[in-house]
């Protein structure tokens, strides 16, 4: 094939995928021409073209306006957002990455830091999709959610289910979250307070009650307060078990990794376990709208996850080094009676912390993306508090009585997972951002897909021959 004919396949190829794919091009020109009429004749926004900068808060809307309702929402400082950040990325995952690690092998090591450095790069490029740049090269948010960002992007294809299936999938996440951290919490409440006559039953109403509070929760700094509160009980599990281990260090001669990965089954459990410890890109557009200080946001991804990524291993390695064979799927059943109720304790203290911030992000979905309740309008504080009262309710029942929920919550955490954490983020970034990316980001993202795609399979792989193995041996 002659080097004409190439170009013009490549000329082709590049083409068609600007028409039925990339819609950011598309949409900039429109930002670009709403710029000017807003220049000239100062009916769209007057916030020009700084609108989502630190000066002028307010949020330039995908019509071209300006959101009263966002840009007067309080704003959290840039250690508010990392503590948020950090309870997502600390979260009850950790207990299982010593056992991760046994059956990973060495390449589990490399898994805990290319997770970080994968995550933090999806978190970064998908709240880049959430601006576009004007005439001026400056940086414009025309969008402030991810279901936005999907509309944009899906407007050649489905312009009216993308959106929708994203809230879905957001929505399916988070309250599978919160149903989680209720389990736990009820769980965790039943063993650590076993010297008291307490029914799971007992423990699940009161751990709705303590949870109760959240209905009134209107504010993400109140959130963030909560998160601080949850990261510092996560790092007093952390170098409690650690300072336990360091202790043990005398046993550490005898323990070494695998370093070959035979069993693949155990392998795709590691890598699930590993990367979804570290997810967060469900928070991160409302955490970045909400920041003081927006250019602080890449430099707090950074940050929270190489902290996390430092804390993870050195909790894995010591740990794994303490057991070797004998390290359990939970690291706690690995600890002393009386170190692991007081470890029990402080797990319950953080589930309870939180359960908050997947349902504030799961009732604001539901309020303003499905519902579209406008909180200024006359009447809408009662049906906010219906609606909250009804989502902490249905987490309470679902995990009553949802049998073998948390294989369930492997089965769609695996896709949803996997899609709002590898899939979407970088396919989105390819649309919206084609232009400007060159080949190596290109083929970056285009890793990060089939990366996604290998976890969500071998997620619901895994999922399902548990549920076959639980149903089998009723």
């Amino acid at each position: 094939m002659s080097h004409f004919q190439l170009s013009w396949v490549k000329t082709r190829a590049e083409a068609l995928w600007m028409k039925h794919f990339h819609a950011g091009a598309e949409e900039n020109r429109g930002l670009v021409v709403r710029d000017e009429l807003a220049h000239t004749y100062g009916d769209v926004c007057r916030c020009d073209s700084q609108a989502s900068s630190p000066e002028c808060p307010a949020a330039v809307g995908p019509d071209g306006s300006c959101d009263d309702a966002h840009s007067t929402r309080p704003k959290i400082t840039t250690w508010e957002a990392g503590w948020n950040v950090t309870n997502a990325i600390q979260g009850i995952f950790v207990l299982g990455l010593p056992y991760a690690l046994l059956q990973s092998g060495y390449m589990g090591l490399l898994l805990l830091v290319l997770a970080a450095l994968i995550c933090s790069y999806t978190g970064k490029i998908l709240v880049s999709c959430l601006y576009e740049e004007d005439e001026n090269g400056h940086s414009i948010r025309v969008r402030r959610t991810y279901e936005d960002i999907a509309i944009a992007c899906c407007r050649h294809i489905c312009p009216y289910i993308g959106g929708k299936v994203v809230n879905a999938a957001q929505v399916v996440e988070l309250v599978m979250t919160c149903i989680l951290y209720l389990v736990v919490s009820s769980n965790l409440m039943c063993h650590s307070l076993f010297f008291l006559p307490l029914t799971p039953a007992a423990c699940s109403a009161i751990t709705f009650l303590i949870l109760v509070p959240c209905m009134l929760i209107r504010d993400l700094r109140v959130v963030s307060r909560l998160s601080l509160f949850c990261s510092l009980a996560q790092f007093l599990i952390t170098f409690i078990v650690i300072g336990y281990c360091l202790r043990q260090s005398s046993q550490w001669a005898s323990r070494s990794l695998s370093a070959v990965v035979v069993d693949f089954d155990g392998f795709q459990v590691a890598v699930g376990v590993i990367i979804f410890s570290y997810t967060s890109q469900i928070y991160l557009p409302t955490l970045e709208e909400s920041m003081t200080d927006r250019l602080d946001f890449n430099s707090m991804i950074d940050w929270t996850h190489a902290l996390a990524c430092v804390l993870k291993t050195a909790f894995s390695v010591v740990a794994f080094l303490t057991w070797g064979e004998e390290t359990k799927e939970v690291i706690t059943d690995n600890l002393p009676t009386a170190l692991r109720m007081v470890v029990n304790l402080c797990l319950l203290a953080k589930a309870l912390l939180s359960y908050p911030l997947p349902f504030y992000a799961a009732a604001e979905i539901l309020q303003t993306g499905v519902l579209k309740l406008n909180s200024s309008a006359e009447g809408t504080e009662r049906w906010t508090l219906v609606l909250r009262g009804s989502l902490l309710l249905l987490t309470l029942i679902m995990s009553l009585y949802v049998p073998h929920f948390s294989l369930l919550m492997g089965l769609t955490g695996s896709v949803t997972g996997a899609a709002m954490t590898l899939l979407l983020p970088a396919l989105f970034h390819l649309q919206l951002k084609w232009t400007q990316l060159d080949v190596s980001r290109r083929v970056l993202d285009l890793l990060i897909l089939l990366l996604g795609c290998f976890c969500s399979i071998s997620g619901v792989i895994c999922s399902i021959k548990g549920m076959i193995t639980a149903f089998e041996d009723k």
